[in-house]
């Protein structure tokens, strides 16, 4: 007697479904559990290190990059503990999965990362501004970088609080700019003929940062899982006849 195969229910429709309901009723939670310290201090500390060069009577636009790049790296310092969760193993049971979650702590920051940079690059008097899309790159690739850190950290350990390993990795990565040979420098001045070479170096930065972010905004996927899915009980390829 042969077996007739009966199409099960496609559970693929009702989850797409329910994701918008379930990404609204976290919003206020997840707002709520975002780092706002560890925010507002990066936020306050590169908006004072932007302002510096208005203590000088004639700043120029090297005072201008260097600062810049520095209060760059203070938000994203502050940016790294984004996807600190205490409540990770409680959150993760939601019927959402791991990038909804992740990318929704991104969204919300988004704004705020706009304005604060905004602000940043205004708070630089005119003098002593320099390109600001180079810079803007820069201070992308540098956020994008904290963010990398983390998620990785999340993906590959399951740690629920990723910030303090994720800042670390960005100040080590910081340090090891300033020692690349002059060939591969990021750190270049603006009046050095690399400057152009060094900003594409600055997108190859931000495209991989990217990518590991996307990447481990996965679900890490366990290598039996799949199997017993579809696996019954009884070693065959479909449920367990009744």
């Amino acid at each position: 007697m042969r077996a007739v195969a009966v199409p099960g229910p496609d559970l693929k429709e009702p989850t797409r479904v329910r994701t918008y309901p379930v990404v609204r009723a976290l919003l206020r939670p997840v707002a709520h559990m975002l780092p706002h310290r560890a925010l507002a201090a990066g936020s306050v500390l590169g908006l004072l290190l932007a302002a510096v060069p208005r203590l000088y009577e004639r700043p120029d636009a090297e005072l201008g990059v260097g600062l810049l790049r520095a209060a760059a790296l203070a938000f994203a310092l502050g940016a790294a503990f984004l996807l600190d969760d205490p409540a990770r193993h409680i959150t993760a049971a939601v019927p959402t999965g791991r990038a909804v979650r992740v990318g929704l702590r991104m969204a919300l920051v988004a704004p705020l990362a706009v304005l604060w940079w905004t602000a940043a690059l205004l708070l630089v008097p005119e003098a002593a501004r320099p390109p600001v899309g180079a810079m803007t790159l820069e201070a992308a690739a540098t956020l994008a970088l904290a963010l990398a850190a983390a998620t990785a950290a999340v993906r590959f350990s399951g740690q629920s609080e990723p910030g303090l390993g994720a800042a670390g990795g960005l100040l080590a990565a910081a340090v090891a700019a300033t020692l690349l040979p002059v060939p591969l420098g990021l750190l270049v001045p603006v009046a050095d003929p690399g400057w152009d070479s060094a900003h594409q170096r600055w997108a190859a930065v931000l495209a991989g940062a990217v990518l590991v972010c996307a990447y481990c905004m996965r679900e890490a996927v366990r290598p039996n899982a799949s199997r017993a899915a579809l696996t019954s009980p009884s070693g065959t390829s479909g449920p367990p006849r009744r």
